[in-house]
């Protein structure tokens, strides 16, 4: 039967409680951990979010009272105990803060009492996620997901100290705002009060945010949260989490600077990794012609590199076909990999066809210095030779070969040599590097718009020596762009912005925007930079991917306390769901399914 507290106050946290509080009378609170009655002694592990303390209940120090309240603990209850702390009288327990302390019990209170649980609230479970997410509120008391939320709680508040002792303001912007549809979809929100129109839910503040640089206030940040209707996977969520900031009066060098000093101390504050400064830098052709990616691990090697010219006229019409369209062949070294079995090799051609390859060539160089490949019917000897060689072969090991157009290409082998260093075990889980990404291009091709579209946002700046291409080659545009990456993966990025009204206006016709169309979505941000406009530039990163990455889990889900699952619905409340007529009645809307046949 749940009690009362009867005035009771909690001294302690659990592993609050220290050798310097021997023989002190304290009281703890928390959730029954496990209990174990071994015959007129009944030890209890007491947990709250701090750790686990041994209780110690015997029935001359605590009553008979508390002790037969304590013959009937089971896991997940919560109590009260008052006791002495003492040295533990049996062995130590070195897996626990306190396992060299227990507290002898003088009275237990049953604050609650808890039916049994569908799974063990235990440090890395092994129950299905999909059940622990249906049980969040349990699944939350794992101790490893607590330390995720600590540690984020702890980060944020390092973030905050921070910015704030570089003149930065705390300002927070709408929720609700007009939809400006440019890259992801937005979640919409109808308006009761305007029929038929809607609110979106922000994908980021960055007008907003852009418009309070107009507005004097210098340098500006925001815990904010950001919604995008897309679909999900591991580091993606529907609504998620940004460090957003910006700028005035700054160029590219100075948004670096901050941020990398403040990458810095919060590594080294939260989990006391030192982020060695200034931290490297890459431009995008270089990551992209070395990685295959934007987003480049730095943690192993199996570099790319370019064989075009040296299979351009060769008598493999796969490797010269794609070299005549345009593309080119590139190739990764998977050192000591010679020997892979046919069957491991055939699961790689899979993978790579599910990157847009239509199949994957390979020398496999044998011990013996001899080469077994899917193509050296169709080659010269030498012209073997000269591939082994532009790949610094040796016995041993494994070439691999993609020709396509170069976005499959770096697709393809980007993704390869990352999915070959998990499985071989080549990364170095306990090591963080750090990459800056810049002079993205402005423009990116869309086969499906069969247009260009901006990389980033239509508000950033391309590289001053590269404004006149905008007339001549709008493709080879740089942008004052830039990403921070970690391990593999884009941490945040950031641009400078355009404050020239001419410069704007030329990116929006580049874009397709006419000028009524730019003013119908942007008109508020456009008529505010006719009133002076400094310099500014931003970045925001992704918290919850931050964290993700400090803590080593698998998916951004387990340092989110509510997350969502890959339909962006909510195991837990059932969100979404139908509402009732009546609300659909205020807000002037009818729901129509569509059939399957109409899908």
């Amino acid at each position: 039967m749940a009690e009362s507290m009867k005035g009771l106050k909690r001294t302690h946290r659990c592993t609050e409680v220290g050798e310097q509080n021997i023989g002190e009378v304290v009281t703890v609170m928390g959730w029954v951990q496990k209990s174990r009655n071994k015959g007129g002694i009944i030890f209890v592990d007491l947990r709250d979010r701090s750790g686990i303390l041994q209780i110690i209940f015997e029935q001359d120090k605590c009553g008979t009272e508390s002790f037969q309240k304590a013959e009937h603990l089971r896991s997940e209850f919560v109590i009260a105990v008052t006791g002495r702390v003492a040295k533990r009288a049996g062995g130590i327990n070195a897996n626990l803060a306190t396992g060299g302390l227990e507290v002898i019990a003088a009275s237990l209170v049953v604050l609650s009492e808890a039916e049994t649980p569908p799974f063990p609230v235990e440090e890395h479970s092994k129950t299905k996620e999909e059940v622990r997410l249906k049980y969040r509120c349990l699944d939350l008391r794992r101790p490893d997901l607590q330390k995720n939320l600590i540690l984020r709680s702890r980060v944020v508040s390092i973030i905050r100290n921070f910015l704030t002792e570089e003149g930065f303001l705390e300002i927070e912007t709408p929720i609700l705002n007009k939809s400006t549809p440019e890259g992801a979809r937005d979640y919409l929100v109808p308006s009761r009060v305007h029929p038929g129109s809607f609110y979106a839910l922000p994908q980021s503040p960055q007008i907003f945010k852009q418009l309070l640089m107009c507005s004097g206030y210098d340098r500006y940040y925001q815990v904010a949260k950001c919604f995008r209707d897309e679909d999900l996977r591991a580091d993606r969520q529907p609504e998620f989490t940004q460090i957003d900031m910006e700028l005035s009066f700054v160029d590219v060098e100075d948004v670096l600077d901050v941020n990398e000093r403040l990458l810095a101390r919060v590594f080294q504050e939260s989990i006391g990794v030192e982020v060695p400064l200034p931290i490297q830098r890459m431009t995008w052709h270089e990551a992209m012609e070395r990685f295959g990616s934007d987003k480049p691990d730095l943690r192993f090697g199996m570099e790319l590199k370019n064989v075009s010219k040296l299979v351009k006229d060769c008598g493999f019409g796969v490797f010269s076909g794609a070299i005549a369209q345009g593309g080119s062949v590139r190739a990764i070294n998977v050192p000591g990999q010679g020997g892979m079995p046919r069957k491991k090799i055939d699961a790689l051609v899979d993978f790579a066809k599910g990157y847009g390859a239509k199949g994957l060539a390979y020398i496999a160089i044998q011990e013996d210095g001899s080469l077994k490949s899917s193509f050296a019917k169709f080659m010269k000897e030498e012209e073997l030779d000269a591939l082994v060689d532009a790949l610094e072969g040796k016995p041993g090991d494994l070439l691999l070969f993609a020709a396509d157009r170069d976005k499959i290409v770096f697709s393809v082998l980007g993704a390869l040599r990352c999915e070959l260093a998990e499985q071989l075990g080549l990364i170095n889980k306990e090591e963080y590097r750090f990459l800056w990404v810049t002079e993205f291009p402005v423009f990116e091709w869309s086969d499906e718009e069969e247009r260009y579209t901006a990389m980033h946002h239509p508000f950033t700046m391309p590289m001053d020596e590269d404004l006149e291409l905008l007339d001549t080659d709008m493709g080879r545009a740089r942008a004052k762009a830039y990403d921070i990456v970690l391990n593999g993966v884009e941490l945040g990025g950031g641009s400078v912005r355009i404050h020239q009204d001419d410069v704007q206006e030329k990116m929006f016709g580049l874009l397709g925007f006419s000028k009524e169309e730019a003013y119908d979505r942007f008109g508020f941000l456009l008529n505010a930079f006719k009133y002076g406009v400094p310099p500014h530039a931003g970045l925001a990163f992704g918290l919850d991917r931050m964290i993700m990455l400090m803590t080593g889990a698998d998916s951004i889900r387990d340092v989110i306390a509510f997350p969502k699952v890959k339909d962006a619905s909510c195991l837990m409340s059932n969100a979404p769901d139908v509402v009732d007529p009546k609300q659909l009645e205020e807000l002037c809307l009818e729901i129509r399914i569509p059939d399957k046949a109409e899908e």
